[in-house]
């Protein structure tokens, strides 16, 4: 992805007053390029949201709940590449965030979180709101720190973007107390070099390209750092000179267009047996841009002893199941470029593969089917005719992840986010608002929740609203966990503590200034679809759904499909 040059920052102070140290840390967030910042003020940031307001380049975004802040924080950083900044006070507003910033660091979103504090003098005994915030974040961020003195701001803020965005992204924390930031300052930004990646070097890419021209039945698995990398049109290219076929990972959706030849389908879902099908007849799996948190290796090599060739910005993880016999580390994008080239004309193996693309027709196959409640498949059908190629479809946590996941058609890469390594509920419509405000008004929005997970973070519909953002909400209602159900039908053959009553989510919605609608038959779910994303502000739309088809999403497509591999 590309990165933006540093510009001077704008927001220092006037002649009338001195520049304090939230002056100085806000010129800090201006110079990495920062143009929101999501989160909820308090008392101990009083100094930071003056200095914040008093910006001309940086809009504080205020929230419902810090939660909210951290996910459109993260949904900020996956989509533009840019760490998105999430702000709260200390104590409660600081734990409320720890949700997203799991999630950020676990799906590699290049994200910065800023906590306010108390006085140093009252950080050494028990004292009203006080916690070890930075303690406490350690475990779930690649850096944090305390900025205990106004000289080290420049240097914090600056590592704190640094190291959010290298390769592999997450977040990082900086703590603010309060005295430290009111208190007069000198000092200026730090200088943004330019990004430095190490490439690896001729004898590893020659070493690659005779795996490749070795293996038989070689596959390519692509995954979330293809889509961070920018490195699509670089694959789509690597695959039309090699002849390999794709499987993507839910994060990899779009990197190859679903309706490639060379795609095979998006895998990650442990209810099949993937060892069985093609992955466990390939002899050479090319992992590109895969990140193991994605989907357990374990997953789709079982014995440990299926050759791989790893393609990433950085060495992977130690895994059993996971032990390359080539590595290629640095920029996607000029890997696959040299590998190319290496291996022009001079074809590799190729073999026939199922033809999946009518499995999942069967799979997805509805009809005129006028039931209701609404069959999962009938909504993404009509969903994916209404939306362009380029629209975001945001999907929370739940049964309607996997349908997303597993069945939904993209054709773009960063056209469809999910939280997959943290499968946090509440993701959806905070995401939504970030995707939103990240597009411009470019293309449309829909966020796909459950009605569970859209009651978690519906509060941020005053956000949306507020902001007169052009956002759909589509909750899929059946009163319970589904996806828990799934499970607890199929080792315990009974459901347990799942089910709730929800409240009439239209009358909610209005309720929020927003225009809601209900569907009461499956044919009106197109008009519906139609006039919501017309809207200038978000709509909300509840949709029951018919939860007895998840059984399908464990169906073995390898057994579906005729098989012409034997």
């Amino acid at each position: 992805m590309s990165r933006e040059i540093a510009r001077e920052p704008d927001s220092e102070p006037g002649p009338d007053r001195a520049q304090t140290a939230a002056d100085l840390f806000v010129r800090c967030l201006e110079n990495e390029g920062v143009e929101y910042v999501f989160g909820i003020p308090g008392e101990e940031t009083l100094d930071v949201n003056q200095a914040l307001e008093d910006s001309s380049q940086i809009e504080f975004i205020p929230v419902r709940h810090e939660s909210g802040a951290a996910f459109m924080a993260d949904a900020w950083g996956r989509l533009t590449g840019r760490p998105g900044v999430c702000l709260s006070t200390l104590g409660p507003g600081a734990t409320n965030l720890s949700t997203g910033i799991g999630d950020a660091t676990l799906d590699h979103a290049p994200m910065v979180a800023l906590t306010g504090q108390i006085d140093l003098k009252g950080m050494h005994k028990e004292t009203h709101q006080f916690i070890d915030v930075v303690r406490m974040f350690r475990p779930m961020t690649k850096w944090n720190t305390q900025v205990h003195d106004s000289r080290i701001i420049s240097e914090a803020v600056r590592k704190a973007f640094t190291v959010a965005v290298a390769e592999k992204p997450g977040a990082t924390h900086l703590e603010l107390p309060a005295e430290v930031m009111s208190r007069p300052t000198e000092g200026r930004p730090l200088t943004r070099p330019p990004v430095a990646m190490v490439e690896p070097d001729q004898g590893a890419l020659e070493r690659g390209a005779r795996l490749l021209q070795s293996a038989q039945r070689p596959v390519v698995l692509a995954g979330n750092g293809v889509v961070r990398q920018g490195a699509a049109l670089a694959l789509r290219d690597f695959v039309r000179r090699t002849g390999l076929h794709v499987i993507t990972t839910f994060m990899g959706k779009g990197v190859v267009d679903a309706e490639d030849e060379h795609f095979l389908f998006t895998a990650g879902l442990r209810a099949q047996n993937y060892p069985q099908g093609i992955m466990g007849r390939a002899d050479l799996m090319v992992c590109i841009g895969y990140d193991l948190v994605e989907w357990a290796p374990e997953a789709w090599n079982p014995d440990g002893d299926l050759k791989i060739l790893c393609i990433d910005t950085a060495p992977p993880e130690i895994d059993a199941h996971y032990v390359p016999e080539v590595e290629l580390i640095g920029n996607i994008n000029h890997i696959l470029n040299q590998l190319g080239c290496m291996l022009w004309n001079k074809p590799l193996a190729r073999f026939q593969v199922p033809p999946y693309q009518r499995a999942f027709d069967l799979v997805l196959h509805v009809g005129e089917d006028d039931d209701m409640p609404v069959k999962p498949q009938r909504i993404l059908h009509d969903l994916r005719t209404a939306l362009r190629p380029e629209d975001l479809l945001v999907s929370d946590v739940g049964a309607h992840k996997l349908w997303v996941a597993r069945f939904w058609e993209t054709h773009e890469p960063n056209t469809v986010l999910i939280s997959n390594g943290f499968a946090a509920m509440g993701f959806g419509l905070p995401a939504a608002i970030a995707g939103s405000l990240a597009g411009k008004g470019s293309r449309r929005v829909v966020a796909l929740c459950g009605d569970a997970g859209f009651l978690m973070s519906v509060a941020e519909l005053e956000t949306a609203r507020r902001l007169r953002l052009p956002l759909v909400v589509l909750v899929w209602s059946d009163g319970g966990l589904g996806l828990i159900e799934m499970h607890q039908q199929r080792r315990f053959d009974r459901v347990m503590g799942t089910r709730f009553d929800n409240p009439d989510f239209v009358a909610l919605a209005r309720s929020f200034g927003v225009d809601g609608y209900r569907v009461e038959r499956a044919g009106d779910l197109p008009g519906i679809l139609a006039r919501a994303l017309r809207s200038r502000g978000p709509v909300v739309i509840d949709i029951p759904v018919d939860y007895r088809e998840n059984e399908k999403l464990g169906i073995d497509l390898w057994k579906l499909a005729p098989s012409v591999l034997e």
